[in-house]
């Protein structure tokens, strides 16, 4: 563990510390970072939200989300005891002014002037601007303080704007670090690794030889629990908006001059001003949308979308669109962004497919080469060439695949993508966090779909659960000659 450095002592001040965002990920990735010897025993972890609990109540609900959603091996009694000290509680309606901010600021009243102190907010986006309005009055904030917003950074451009100047009163842009868990994804990372780091790739990295590029998030589970929140998002909001957006942009962008901050968010930022826009002429021709109805998923029969919100509802679950970068380097090469409930599959993934080679010597075309980027399961790469059939006499080919899985050394697992990033932020390392244009240009290319969707230029069109969506998504590729990655396995 010697290649895990220690972070200098810090204050991590949760709100909607007894969310399920806060149980199910960020505890657990803290406790994992203290595990792997990058917290200090004297940092400090504070909870707050509306609950009324005392610290050994918290404590105790602590305890039982590290055993729900952490492996047993990695649960020492001696580390979990030494995790829970970090631990303390304040009941707080952190939105509002009262007598219970009094309790938070005495956990300051001692605490050294240039310690780092990091607020996250795992609460409702509208509630920003009046938490750090409270934090302000109440002189919590710090020349050392960070702030970290988590999605959505608002439904449309102006509530993104409100959410931005609401934060920005009281924090300068440098002090704000809003999150994209997937890219603290590793395998999202390692595109600026594959593109940068090796010649071979870099140098075949454009349209030039790229034919298309396909961005998939899909999952087998539905909205379920999470319908009543799902229907006021949609799958454009939820997923292609912010993650796939981010990861587009890895792909697409130009080389940064270093690996520095601004440096990697300008050239993001150019790749999310060069996407052409998408308008109520377009959509219908370059944006599919869906909702799940009853179908099969891992043998069970499950409901449709419409059967577990309990109503009417013009809110896709499935939405797939063609997107153009223009700029020289990606000219003529389409990027399909698709995302999805109740998939036949779980599978995050980049996949690359180059263009045909123009040699005729084999008496055949040989096959495309295609090179897969596994965000997960299973994190790794898998690059499918041309060799020989050594099955045959004549001179026949056959594709062969070059398959491997990124491993961590003495065959740890990887971080969850919150354990570095919610680390990044006391590092005061923002090269993974969004910037305030980032969003509003991400906005300015998503709201006209979602115009053009609420006037039903794309009419909804619906897909059995356990498919793999629509038949109007296939046939947005094959207007192209390509096809869904899954359907050439």
């Amino acid at each position: 563990m010697e290649h895990f450095q220690q972070v200098e002592p810090f204050d991590y001040v949760i709100f909607g510390a007894t969310g399920d965002l806060t149980m199910r990920k960020l505890l657990p990735a803290l406790y994992n970072r203290l595990r792997m010897g990058q917290i200090p025993d004297d940092a400090r972890i504070i909870g707050a939200s509306r609950t009324e609990l005392d610290r050994e109540a918290y404590v105790a609900r602590a305890r039982d989300a590290l055993k729900r959603f952490l492996p047993s091996d990695i649960l020492s009694p001696e580390l979990v005891e030494r995790f829970l000290a970090l631990l303390n509680y304040v009941p707080l309606d952190s939105s509002r002014q009262s007598e219970q901010w009094d309790s938070l600021t005495s956990l300051f009243t001692k605490a050294q002037p240039d310690r780092v102190r990091v607020f996250y907010f795992a609460t409702a986006p509208q509630l920003y601007g009046s938490i750090c309005e409270n934090l302000h009055r109440y002189g919590l904030i710090t020349a050392n303080s960070r702030v970290v917003l988590e999605k959505p950074i608002g439904t449309d451009m102006a509530t993104a704007t409100a959410i931005n100047d609401g934060v920005g009163q009281y924090f300068p842009e440098k002090q704000i670090y809003r999150i994209d868990h997937y890219l603290g994804k590793e395998t999202v990372q390692n595109v600026l690794a594959l593109r940068f780091a090796n010649p071979l790739m870099n140098a075949a990295w454009s349209g030039e030889y790229i034919e298309s590029v396909q961005i998939t998030a899909v999952e087998t589970v539905g909205v379920e629990n999470r319908a009543a929140y799902y229907d006021t998002s949609g799958a454009l909001r939820d997923m292609i908006q912010n993650h796939l957006l981010q990861v587009l942009c890895l792909v697409a962008m130009e080389a940064p001059d270093s690996l520095e901050a601004d440096a990697v968010r300008n050239a993001k930022l150019a790749v999310l001003k060069a996407l052409r826009p998408i308008t109520d002429a377009t959509a219908a021709t370059e944006t599919v949308r869906a909702q799940y109805t009853a179908g099969m998923v891992d043998g069970k029969n499950v409901p449709g979308y419409l059967e577990e919100l309990g109503k009417p509802s013009a809110t896709e679950t499935y939405a797939a669109i063609r997107a153009w970068v223009d700029t020289p380097r990606w000219k003529k090469v389409p990027f399909y962004i698709r995302t999805a409930k109740r998939s036949g599959k779980k599978v995050s993934e980049i996949v690359v497919t180059f263009r045909p080679s123009a040699t005729t010597m084999f008496g055949t075309t040989p096959a495309r080469n295609r090179l897969v980027l596994r965000i997960q399961p299973n994190e790794g790469l898998d690059l499918r060439l041309n060799v020989k059939n050594p099955a045959l006499d004549v001179f026949n080919l056959q594709p062969a695949n070059l398959d491997t899985s990124i491993r961590m050394e003495g065959g740890l697992p990887f971080p969850d993508s919150y354990e570095r990033l919610l680390l990044d932020a006391v590092r005061g390392d923002p090269v993974l966090f969004i910037r305030r244009d980032e969003v509003e240009a991400a906005w300015h290319w998503a709201e006209p779909i979602l115009e053009a969707w609420k006037h039903d230029k794309t009419p909804m069109q619906t897909y059995s659960a356990g498919s793999y969506g629509p038949e109007q998504a296939t046939q947005l590729l094959a207007s192209h000659g390509d096809t869904w990655h899954e359907a050439s396995e």
